[in-house]
């Protein structure tokens, strides 16, 4: 194992009521005026936002709301949030939604504070920002696990480029359960998809002999399997979806990637292939992984059967990838690129693109050429 130290800021509220029970006194410490931030509107139809106004007004604070964050957070709404930020004055910030809400807070939180473009900052100058506008979050959405950490995942779209932006940790997140029941049910496997791909690119990067990293991956690869498989069956478990939510915040601590590298090849696929289509990032997740680990099954064999034992009962690695295969499409997730909802054609010449222009990962089974990024893209057709 190699050294690592470790600490973590965000502070986690789980179970339901958890926003009655705790966002008073978390409030408390925060400034008068608080940035209200959720994304289509979902908030209003379930009541959901109703609560967080309520709170807020009676604790006492003066609400700006920021809305119509869009799933794939642009690098534009981040910069508008933060320029609303800076003229209102706002002290705080409460993110309410999903990982793409929760990103996109993170950047705005961010670059309210900085006196120059913070993507310049961090690939032109490769730096880091200092301390922004405190943040808390209040998932309604998981699968991301965006509330427990400081990457935010956005598009800057006039550079055809979909990656890390390194904003602020949340300082608390509320995890609900019951928030998520009005997900709409592909969404929410999709979240849960992204999860279990979380674990498995944990896993299937370097590490050594029985570490614990990879004890832990498994553990939460298998118990995403199962209750992805309760929720399909029934997609008002509350159980279900609480074990999922903790899954999927568990998973990003960064507990799980001390002392070890990870792989996070399909997510730096994915991430172009969304930067060009729109794509949902968990669905494209589903397409690229079996095509990705067909081509990296030889070279991490004893990894995928593990995996496969642990998480399907199955026995070798050439079945373990088929049985992730058929999970998926038992699912109902996308298996092929002509399933997602793209905003452009998905055609050669595009697939083209994305494997010139995504990042190459060092640090998984194999490094991948780009020609063979997008072989791997075009048996997703």
């Amino acid at each position: 194992m190699e050294r690592f130290t470790y600490t973590y800021p965000t502070k986690v509220y789980f179970g339901q009521g958890a926003a009655a029970e705790h966002l008073p006194a978390e409030l408390e410490r925060f400034g008068k005026t608080v940035m209200l931030a959720y994304g289509g509107g979902s908030i209003r139809k379930n009541g959901i936002y109703d609560e967080m106004k309520d709170l807020l007004t009676r604790a006492g604070k003066e609400i700006v709301e920021f809305s119509g964050i869009m799933p794939n957070p642009t690098y534009a709404k981040a910069l508008e949030g933060a320029a609303l930020a800076r003229e209102r004055g706002v002290d705080f910030i409460l993110a309410v939604g999903g990982g793409s809400v929760i990103d996109c807070c993170k950047v705005i939180s961010a670059q309210a504070h900085l006196g120059e473009d913070i993507w310049e900052l961090e690939y032109l100058k490769n730096d880091l920002p200092p301390q922004g506008i405190p943040m808390g979050a209040v998932v309604t959405a998981s699968g991301t696990g965006a509330e427990v950490n400081s990457e935010a995942v956005i598009t800057y779209e006039e550079k055809l480029w979909k990656g890390s932006v390194y904003g602020t940790f949340p300082s608390f997140a509320v995890l609900d359960p019951n928030y998520t029941l009005s997900v709409p049910r592909m969404q929410a496997l999709s979240g849960a998809f992204d999860s279990l791909s979380h674990a498995m690119e944990i896993y299937l990067g370097h590490s050594d002999a029985d570490n614990l990293s990879d004890d832990l991956a498994l553990a939460v690869i298998q118990n995403t399997v199962v209750n992805m498989r309760r929720m399909l069956a029934d997609m008002g478990d509350i159980q279900a979806r609480g074990n999922l939510m903790w899954d999927s915040t568990l998973t990003e601590t960064g507990i799980f990637k001390v002392g070890r590298s990870t792989d996070f090849q399909a997510h730096h696929i994915e991430h172009q292939l969304g930067a060009y289509t729109d794509c949902s990032h968990g669905q494209g997740l589903a397409v690229i992984h079996p095509a990705y680990y067909r081509h990296i099954l030889k070279d991490a064999e004893e990894k995928f059967a593990r995996l496969g034992r642990a998480a399907f009962g199955t026995d070798g690695a050439q079945a373990a990838v088929e049985a992730l295969a058929d999970f998926i499409k038992a699912c109902g997730l996308p298996t092929r690129m002509g399933q997602l909802r793209s905003r452009v054609e998905i055609t050669p010449q595009v697939l083209r693109q994305v494997a010139d222009t995504c990042n190459l990962v060092e640090t998984g089974p194999r490094t991948l050429s780009r020609d063979e990024i997008y072989e791997i893209l075009m048996e997703c057709m």
